[in-house]
């Protein structure tokens, strides 16, 4: 058996980017053979993304990338299982490669972005080595691209919160200002006409059920309906929610005031809308200990 040195397995992980003992133990069944072990890594740490793939992924972050030559942004939500993975410097940098190809390569959408080449494999072929070298499962939820004519401004709060703006004004500040704005607030659309039927309609049931049980007469109630949903349409409206800056004015008011206005917006918040997983951890951890002991 030929004897597997510190410098072969420091050139199978430089290739790989595997964990050192993964690659240690390719190297081992490969008999020294740099490229079997190759293909014996890339066989089983695929096989390890296929097996996490259905676990739940409600933690993550969000990254954005503003090109200023093309002038074109982007924002990406990434997905991972624990908050420990969402800090790690792989996963944070492969997010950053991923805004920055979305603008680069305005892939139509997620499956479209996974197919792009990256680093001499697909977007979806590092992730999955990522996978195997996280132990998580990792997804790629969303993105925006913003190809623009007008002006373009983004903002992160931590990793978890990220805001794309496009807008026009000569002030830059006020870029800037409506991006951390809508982090704070997170309007929902543009103006209230926008709003989503069903959202209103909702809404306007729970006011209904609400005012039903103060006892007034009915004409009073479906006024006490009307404003409740008026009142809703305020606070889920960009350009009618109160500037977080000066909440003397509106968004509409301050766009106005500095000669600007909005044309389109994104926010993220990693994980939202995702039901995380309530396990038992200590469960979780004798049966890894009993699957590892069985192997």
């Amino acid at each position: 058996m030929a004897e597997i040195t510190a410098s072969m397995v420091a050139k199978l992980r430089a290739k790989t980017d595997a964990p050192m003992m993964e690659c240690k133990k390719a190297l081992t069944e490969a008999n020294g053979d740099l490229t079997r072990a190759e293909e014996l890594l890339r066989v089983k740490l695929g096989t390890k993304a296929d097996k996490v793939a259905a676990r739940v992924t409600a933690e993550g972050i969000v990254a954005t990338y503003i090109d200023a030559v093309t002038q074109v942004g982007a924002l990406v939500e990434l997905n991972c299982e624990t908050d420990f993975v969402a800090k790690n410097d792989d996963f944070l940098a492969f997010a950053k490669t991923v805004a920055e190809l979305v603008a680069a390569q305005k892939p139509a959408d997620v499956a479209a972005l996974l197919a792009l080449p990256l680093m001499d494999k697909t977007v979806d072929e590092v992730r999955r080595t990522l996978i195997g070298k996280l132990g998580e499962s990792l997804t790629i939820r969303r993105f925006a691209c913003y190809p623009s004519t007008h002006k373009l401004a983004a903002y992160l709060h931590g990793t978890r919160i990220g805001v794309l703006v496009e807008y026009e004004g000569a002030n830059e500040q006020v870029g800037k200002d409506l991006a951390m704005h809508i982090a704070a607030m997170k309007p929902i659309t543009l103006s209230a006409d926008a709003v989503p039927a069903e959202l209103i309609a909702t809404e306007r049931k729970i006011a209904a059920e609400k005012a039903s049980e103060s006892g007034k007469p009915a004409e009073i109630v479906a006024r006490m309906v009307e404003g409740s949903v008026q009142k809703y349409l305020k606070e889920v409206s960009l350009l009618d929610q109160p500037f977080v800056k000066d909440d003397k004015q509106t968004i509409g008011q301050m766009l106005k005031a500095a000669q600007a206005s909005v044309k389109r917006f994104t926010i993220y918040v990693a994980g939202e809308g995702i039901e995380k997983h309530q396990g038992d951890f200590a469960a979780e951890v004798a049966a890894q200990v009993a699957a590892a002991q069985s192997v």
